[in-house]
Order: structure tokens, then C-alpha cells, then sequence
């Protein structure tokens, strides 16, 4: 479970380092690409953040790709491999963000 969900874009691109790389840990489960990822910002909407997640994907070390592989070995997936960490990660981006639309006024 993500504890950053529904945060939004703009949100994830304000926050402090720190706790954008935390956030976005949630996602992949390495400190490497999380700290990439944080980095890249600001992003100018969401389809510019999953790009970058999937460059930054393709660029981690095999070593790296195993510790992400084995961090999220529970979630349903197929074969182990950079595309299913891909999907699973964009999925958590997706629940992380929120809807497009954001979530109501209360």
C-alpha cells in the first residue's frame, strides 16, 4: 500500500528532495532510480513522469533491477523482467498521483 497516494502532480513536483525520492521509492523500490527520478523534476504532466520512469528503468545495473524485482515479487505479475517492473511501477505512479481529474473538494 502506498503511504503517498494521491499526492498529484504538482504536489510530487514541490515537494522537498527528500520526500519526493521517498515518494516515488513506493513506486520502484530503488533508491537509485527514486533519486533519478526526484531529480528530473519538475515534470510537466504525467505522461513526462512515465516516460522518465521507463528511461530510468532501461538505465539501472542489473544488480539494481534485481534488488526492484525482488522488493515487488508479491504483486501479481508474469515473468520477472524490466517490463513487468515497468507496469507494476506505473501503476503505483498512477495510484500515487491520483486521478487526472483530482479528487473532490470536502
Amino acid at each position: 500500500m502506498l503511504m503517498h497516494r494521491g499526492i498529484g502532480l504538482d504536489r510530487l513536483n514541490s515537494l522537498p528532495r527528500a520526500r519526493a525520492v521517498h515518494a516515488l521509492y513506493e513506486c520502484c523500490c530503488n533508491v537509485t532510480w527514486a533519486a533519478r527520478i526526484a531529480d528530473a523534476r519538475p515534470f510537466a504532466d504525467r505522461d513526462a513522469l512515465l516516460a522518465e520512469a521507463d528511461i530510468e528503468l532501461l538505465a539501472l545495473s542489473q544488480a539494481d533491477l534485481d534488488r526492484a524485482l525482488d522488493a515487488v515479487a508479491h504483486e501479481p505479475a508474469g515473468e520477472p523482467s524490466v517490463t513487468e517492473l515497468a507496469r507494476i511501477t506505473r501503476d503505483r505512479i498512477d495510484h500515487m498521483l491520483g486521478p487526472a481529474e483530482g479528487y473532490p473538494e470536502y
